[in-house]
């Protein structure tokens, strides 16, 4: 079989290449197939049946996200068939009969998004009485991060597929039975108490915001604007999201994201550092204009330009009185590569002298 051929979507002609699925065809070309278990880092799991698709010649419908793609095969999505535009609305009404919602009657907002919401405003919903689903969370559970709401879950398994499949500590599972099914920890102890990394990334993948950050103020998507920035905490140069709102009437990151998976180093995936660890950028403490002792012995206020000037002058008076040997320049992992390329750059061409060093090299 040819690794290139052409499959139809909705009747439009689309190429398609060997072990890719309906779904990643029907993406790169713009059609758009509603998802809550998929996740492109995770092994497909046809979980949610939101990916539902009807295909020629088979008598069922069938999940998109694990489907593969076959020469000349024709697929209808919503956009095309009434039968799988049915199964949707029937599937949103039945997740919403067992979901939190507003006073509209849709799914709750949540500061990480509710991919359910988004979802439920394109199907017509069907009047379904609630469904007693008691599921519990971990009471008590004194992680300072993250927190989990199972009033919000819809059993999609990402952040326990993520848990396994990404970093293999297996900290949270799917426990209990049948309405009682929950995402919980072995003898639903904290997650301090388990093999919890706590990267953050189930509270990542989560697609309902039923996993979410302790810490971070209540706001919604809309209320944020997304700041891209590379994480300063190591060498690795993760890519990371700002999440910048207004608190009190001024501007302060809320919280951190990652971006979309496949799209920067480090694939959407955070440490807990990186995601949780920003508390200094506000902390009363931080320096955030540049000091100058004075005569009176005490740091002074000044300029980047004065500081840059004052410390060029102490160092070139160092290399006249002692010679270049007596410098030593020391640059951080926290540093991006450029800067730490100029901070040699500046000790060898500069200075003429080779001490240089980093900590990421001890």
């Amino acid at each position: 079989m040819s690794e290139i051929f052409t499959i139809k979507i909705d009747g439009r002609e689309c190429v398609a290449l060997q072990g890719e699925t309906v779904l990643q065809v029907a993406r790169r070309e713009g059609i758009q197939i509603p998802t809550l278990c998929d996740d492109k880092r995770l092994d497909p799991a046809g979980a949610c049946r939101a990916c539902l698709v009807e295909i020629d010649g088979q008598r069922r419908l069938q999940p998109s996200c694990a489907w593969k793609a076959a020469d000349g095969a024709s697929i209808k999505t919503h956009q095309s068939s009434p039968r799988v535009q049915r199964h949707q609305d029937v599937l949103v009404s039945l997740y919403m009969s067992d979901h939190k919602l507003d006073e509209q009657g849709l799914p709750v907002e949540t500061p990480n998004g509710n991919d359910l919401r988004a979802w439920a405003k394109d199907c017509s919903t069907l009047k379904l009485e609630p469904v007693n689903a008691p599921r519990v969370a971990r009471p008590g559970d004194k992680n300072p991060y993250i927190e989990f709401d199972p009033a919000l879950c819809v059993l999609c398994a990402r952040c326990t597929r993520y848990c396994d499949e990404v970093e293999a500590v297996n900290a949270i599972t799917l426990t209990n039975r049948g309405s009682e099914t929950t995402i919980g920890t072995a003898g639903m102890r904290g997650l301090l108490d388990t093999s919890c990394e706590l990267c953050g990334g189930c509270v990542d993948t989560c697609p309902t915001g039923a996993l979410f950050e302790k810490k971070s103020p209540k706001t919604t998507p809309e209320e944020v604007t997304k700041v891209r920035t590379t994480c300063n905490y190591c060498g690795v140069g993760c890519q990371m999201d700002l999440n910048v709102a207004k608190v009190n009437g001024q501007e302060r990151v809320v919280r951190v994201t990652s971006p979309e998976p496949g799209t920067t180093v480090n694939d959407g995936n955070l440490c807990i550092k990186g995601r949780f660890a920003y508390d200094f950028i506000h902390h009363a403490d931080r320096i955030t204009k540049p000091l100058i002792r004075g005569q009176d012995g005490k740091l002074h206020e000044t300029s980047w330009e004065k500081a840059i000037a004052f410390a060029a002058e102490g160092l070139m008076k160092a290399a006249k009185r002692h010679g270049p040997g007596a410098l030593g320049f020391v640059s951080s992992s926290r540093c991006t590569g450029e800067e730490n390329y100029l901070m040699q750059k500046l000790a060898r061409a500069a200075f003429k002298t080779g001490n240089v060093h980093q900590c990421a090299a001890t």
